[in-house]
C-alpha cells in the first residue's frame, strides 16, 4: 500500500458542509480538477482548475456550488491532486 501519490481521492459530505469542505482542500492546494456527484453517482460539476485560477474567476462556480449544496443532502467530492513533491 503506498502512501502518496497524485491520484484521485472522494469525500462524502452533507450538502451543508460541502462549500466548506471544498474550501479546506483548495487551501491545501495542488488541486488539478474537482467532482461533485450526487449521492447516486451522477456528476453534477466537474471544475477544472489551473495554476493560479482560484480567484475572481471561480465566483460563478462558487454560485453553482452553493445551489448544488442547497439542492442535495448528501454529495461525494472527488479530487484530482498533482504531485509536486520534490
Amino acid at each position: 500500500m503506498s502512501k502518496y501519490h497524485s491520484g484521485t481521492e472522494e469525500f462524502r459530505v452533507e450538502g451543508e458542509r460541502l462549500v466548506a469542505k471544498l474550501k479546506e482542500l483548495l487551501h491545501e492546494g495542488n488541486i488539478r480538477r474537482i467532482i461533485i456527484k450526487d449521492k447516486d453517482g451522477r456528476t453534477l460539476i466537474e471544475v477544472p482548475l489551473t495554476l493560479g485560477v482560484v480567484g475572481a474567476i471561480l465566483v460563478p462556480v462558487w454560485a453553482a456550488i452553493g445551489a448544488i449544496a442547497a439542492l442535495v443532502s448528501e454529495a461525494t467530492i472527488v479530487i484530482e491532486k498533482t504531485d509536486n513533491t520534490s
